[in-house]
């Protein structure tokens, strides 16, 4: 399928998968013309892209573990790595939550 289709089907800006290529996360091959020719399986892809960016993955992160990921929420295949990484990641989000509520605290303290 080409990039017009694959961005109808999954809801996915033309730019997004464009992107997702630049950096290595969804390989198209090319036709003759240079067109972008997508795979049957992109539209899991893109939404296992999607999921790993919205769990708060980066793109190498995501490049890295993409392999792990089955089925569309994406479930995870854990294996050791992975399993650390994330445990490191959840510890740096609770990190930046606890210094987003401190923050929040001293503005209404100047609020009130």
């Amino acid at each position: 399928m080409l990039i017009g289709e694959l961005s109808e089907r999954t809801g996915v800006s033309r730019r997004a998968l464009r992107y997702y290529e630049e950096q290595g996360l969804l390989v198209p091959e090319r036709a003759c013309n240079g067109y972008r020719v997508y795979s049957g399986d992109a539209p899991l892809i893109v939404a296992q892209i999607q999921g790993l960016y919205a769990a708060g993955l980066d793109s190498d992160a995501i490049r890295q573990y993409l392999p792990c990921a089955r089925g569309r929420t994406p479930d995870l295949e854990m294996c050791a790595e992975l399993r650390t990484h994330l445990s490191g990641r959840a510890a740096e989000l609770g990190t930046q939550a606890e210094t987003l509520i401190r923050q929040r605290e001293a503005i209404l303290a100047h609020l009130s």
